[in-house]
């Protein structure tokens, strides 16, 4: 780890005028779970660490008029065993418990995990598959960006570099409206061979498929949207052939690379079996709303 000027803020204007200051040569840190790995192994050299963590107003998970709302440096724990996250989004709750282990949800945040832009990581398919949006601040002002929008790249997001995520919102999901997520991974808590969310919302009168949205993490340089798949639904009875070609699509639209933990063909296969698979948990939640 290469020496580092240490800067703590205490409140948010003065986080973001110190990144406003350095822009480039700075990094943020929050939890630590991801950015003190990539200093120890000197894949990233900022000359100064602006730390956020005792910046108040920021942990935080708010029910609000049109949906909730989450802080950025909310813990990953916090999450899993919020009593409204699970009312409102248990797909969610689902996702925080497969990501990584206890000791790393007691620390790491909301808003590290996702500036960090692991395509493996828990979170961005349930939150695309949710339409969450990302708040993000700067000394210039504020802006929001649709989490299906926020990645660019391996390890890339759209944030400039004097600009700090401070919140995730989420949507309600409207009634007849049911989500599912789940990775497949060698481990508990191993970054995924494949990861599927998908949210379905149904015609509660006709049990025809109004909208669904699916999402994949691990098969590319980013967390994407299988856009084709989720369109293959829409108007759609939800019959057994009907989400199986819906899975086929999606295993189409991945783009994963071969590793230790499968071929290409292989992970398309699993992306197609868990498309399946939340596609039927998600409408079976649906159904009971």
């Amino acid at each position: 780890m290469r020496p580092f000027e240490y800067l703590a803020p205490k409140d948010l204007d003065e986080a973001c005028s110190l990144l406003s200051k350095h822009r480039d040569e700075a990094k943020i840190l929050s939890g630590g779970q991801s950015l003190v790995a990539l200093l120890r192994q000197r894949l990233v050299s900022p000359a100064y660490v602006i730390d956020i963590r005792r910046v108040p107003g920021l942990d935080y998970i708010r029910e609000d008029k049109d949906g909730l709302s989450i802080g950025a440096l909310t813990t990953h724990r916090t999450v899993e065993t919020s009593p409204a996250v699970a009312k409102r989004f248990p797909m969610l709750a689902e996702a925080e418990h497969r990501l990584a282990h206890r000791q790393v949800r007691n620390w790491g945040t909301i808003g590290g995990n996702l500036s960090h832009a692991d395509p493996g990581g828990d979170l961005a398919p349930s939150l695309i598959a949710l339409g969450a949006v990302i708040k993000v601040v700067s000394a210039k002002g504020k802006r929001t960006v649709p989490v299906a929008e926020f990645f660019t790249d391996y390890l890339v997001t759209v944030l400039e570099p004097d600009e700090i995520l401070v919140e995730v919102a989420i949507p309600y999901l409207k009634a007849g409206s049911g989500g599912a997520y789940h990775k497949e991974s060698i481990r508990a808590g191993d970054r995924p061979i494949a990861a599927v969310a998908a949210v379905v919302s149904l015609d509660g009168k006709a049990g025809v498929i109004k909208s669904a949205r699916i999402a994949l993490g691990g098969v590319g340089l980013t967390p994407l949207e299988a856009k084709e798949a989720g369109k293959s639904l829409a108007g759609k009875k939800a019959t057994a052939g009907v989400v199986l070609e819906a899975g086929a699509i999606a295993a189409r639209e991945a783009q994963p690379t071969a590793d230790v933990e499968g071929s290409v063909e292989y992970k398309r296969h699993i992306v197609g079996l868990l498309t399946r698979d939340m596609l039927n948990l998600a409408l079976t939640r649906a159904q009971s709303k």
